[in-house]
């Protein structure tokens, strides 16, 4: 029987269990889990942060693993040929309808209400939905993507769900090529949104954000501006930035650190007629205060919010990670590999920021 680390609920320790071996029904994939991320979202899921999460649960939503048995599936969501032992990772919604009114009439799938999340809306009692397990049942219609040529798991779980969401909020803030973008945040998603906006053609890409462990990756992988949350103030920061604007701010900033002190900072940096996108909040942090008048209508300002992404996102990102992979080297964000049994330790580092990247490797 294969073993899962399981959140039973919130602030409640993680447990190993055996789960029952599935049965594979038509149009379904098992996957032998490699490797699967521990990401920020799953620090909100034991603080119980997040509303209709059916625990207990099994967290993982982004993972890679091998096809052990495929039951009528002969080809990835791209038509390419797949066969047991083929290394993949998988899109981690399912269940999008594509008959509601988000689906049909605003091409919105990422509010679609019947739009599930594995390792965050299925629960452990319905089977292995998550990737802390050391295996992962994929249900008929989940799209699945070989790894391309060259591209490694690590590669992949380095980016983690930050891959995604990074390129979806690049894409939001219709980035154009010259442009002076402000990156909020070096976590996994600020990563990944600093590296897609240089691929973008930003002229120039800055980053605010700590400790300063991140913000040496964030260099590696394309920053051209580091910024310090810990030694530069913000009345420093501004000075900078205006510095690199010719006082004018930033032509794009994104929003990717999930703290409400960045808004109205963003916001204040962000250039007369300039983009703000807000990709970071997945969570209700609580309200913040913003001067409608000074902070957008007089700036004519666009603030644009991403929630989610959508299944071109990651098919897009490996795509772009596997044509630039020198200049994405998402595997040296990972920072340290957890078994099922330390999952809790692994919780606990990335919410201390001990670690930029934690792993399970089941």
């Amino acid at each position: 029987m294969p073993r899962a680390a399981v959140m039973p609920g919130p602030r409640k320790p993680i447990e190993v269990r055996e789960m029952p071996d599935p049965v594979l029904e038509p149009g379904a994939v098992l996957l032998e889990t490699i490797v699967s991320e521990v990401c920020g979202t799953d620090v909100h899921l034991h603080h119980g942060r997040l509303a209709g999460v059916p625990f207990p649960i099994i967290p993982g939503h982004v993972s890679v693993g091998r096809v052990l048995e495929a039951r009528d599936v002969t080809a990835d969501a791209l038509g390419r040929p797949l066969v047991p032992g083929d290394v993949v990772t998988f899109y981690d919604v399912w269940g999008t309808c594509g008959r509601c009114w988000h689906c049909l009439v605003t091409k919105q799938p990422t509010r679609c209400p019947h739009r599930r999340v594995y390792g965050i809306t299925f629960s452990a009692d319905e089977g292995l939905y998550g990737g802390w397990a050391e295996r992962i049942y994929l249900r008929p219609g989940v799209s699945i993507l070989q790894l391309p040529d060259g591209v490694e798991p690590d590669d992949v779980i380095g980016g983690g769900c930050g891959l995604s969401t990074g390129f979806a909020a690049v894409e939001r803030g219709d980035i154009a090529m010259g442009d002076t973008v402000l990156v909020q945040g070096a976590g996994a998603v600020g990563l990944a949104t600093a590296a897609f906006a240089g691929l973008r053609g930003a002229a120039c890409v800055i980053i605010i954000g700590a400790p300063n462990a991140r913000l040496e990756l964030a260099r590696h992988l394309g920053a051209d501006v580091t910024l310090s949350l810990e030694t530069v103030p913000p009345h420093e920061r501004d000075e900078r930035i205006r510095a690199l604007t010719d006082g004018r701010g930033v032509d794009v900033a994104i929003e990717a650190s999930g703290n409400p002190a960045a808004v109205p900072e963003g916001l204040r940096l962000l250039r007369d007629g300039g983009t703000y996108v807000i990709a970071g909040h997945y969570t209700d942090v609580g309200p913040i205060t913003l001067n409608i008048h000074t902070d957008v209508n007089r700036k004519h300002a666009q603030i644009r919010g991403q929630w989610g992404t959508e299944f071109g996102h990651v098919a897009r990102a490996l795509a772009l990670l596997a044509r630039h992979r020198d200049r994405l080297p998402f595997a040296r964000v990972i920072g340290s590999r957890y078994g099922l049994a330390d999952a809790g330790r692994a919780l606990a580092d990335v919410e201390a920021l001990r670690v930029t990247k934690a792993v399970i490797t089941p």
